[in-house]
């Protein structure tokens, strides 16, 4: 194996992890371009130095296994998409770009093996799930055990809050969190952040939250409604 072919695999292995990174930052998402071309031409290194490094040691007495450097880089890996994970509460950010991180790395292994038609499909499979699954969930049916979250502005001291939880309640809705914030700027105004479960789609329940006397903006997940 020349040493012209190992660089065009590493060339290969960026260009194919600048890619992805370049859509990571295209939609303002963590571990942006840099992050991932590093992690995908680091995988192609580690690859052809399992594969390719340790030709000069061989001989009668000497026994070794090549894939044993490319076996640590899933471990290590792993171990970078752990720091990237957070979890606040009941919630977990980060699932995805750990999830692209671990991609990105096996791409590079692939790219450094030689198995560069591998590389291509995957990076291409990255994009039908990046690009093409977001669209297809939002067509997805509301589940009526998924919370919607809800953030609704309102003029106090009128009993507002009260009669837009009568307004969920009545509508068959329950609410999961329930948190109000008197910070805002405009005196008089009040924000009310709701975890809602219900039967109804967002987009109605923001317009019969709205048309509550009081009211002044709701944003109930897929938009805002005034």
């Amino acid at each position: 194996m020349t040493d012209g072919v190992l660089v065009a695999r590493i060339a290969i292995a960026l260009g194919l992890s600048s890619v992805i990174g370049l859509e990571r930052e295209f939609r303002r998402k963590s571990a942006g371009l840099r992050t991932v071309a590093l992690v995908g031409v680091g995988a192609a290194v580690a690859m052809i130095i399992s594969k390719y490094g340790f030709a000069d040691v061989h001989g009668t007495n000497v026994s070794f296994d090549p894939s044993r450097v490319a076996a640590q880089i899933v471990s290590g890996i792993g171990f970078l998409g752990a720091g990237i994970i957070f979890v606040r509460r009941d919630s977990v950010s980060g699932l995805t770009t750990a999830a692209v991180i671990w991609l990105t790395a096996m791409i590079g292994m692939a790219v450094g093996a030689g198995l560069v038609a591998v590389a291509a499909a995957a990076t291409a499979t990255h994009f039908v799930v990046a690009v093409g699954y977001p669209a297809c969930v939002k067509r997805l049916p509301h589940s009526p055990w998924a919370p919607v979250p809800v953030t609704v502005e309102y003029v106090d001291q009128r009993g507002v809050l009260r009669d837009v939880l009568g307004e969920l309640t009545g509508r068959g809705f329950a609410v999961s969190h329930l948190s109000v914030d008197r910070s805002l700027d405009a005196p008089g105004r009040v924000a009310v952040a709701l975890h809602v479960m219900g039967k109804g789609t967002p987009a109605n329940l923001a317009t019969a939250i709205a048309a509550v006397d009081g009211v002044l903006s709701v944003d109930a997940g897929e938009g805002e409604s005034s």
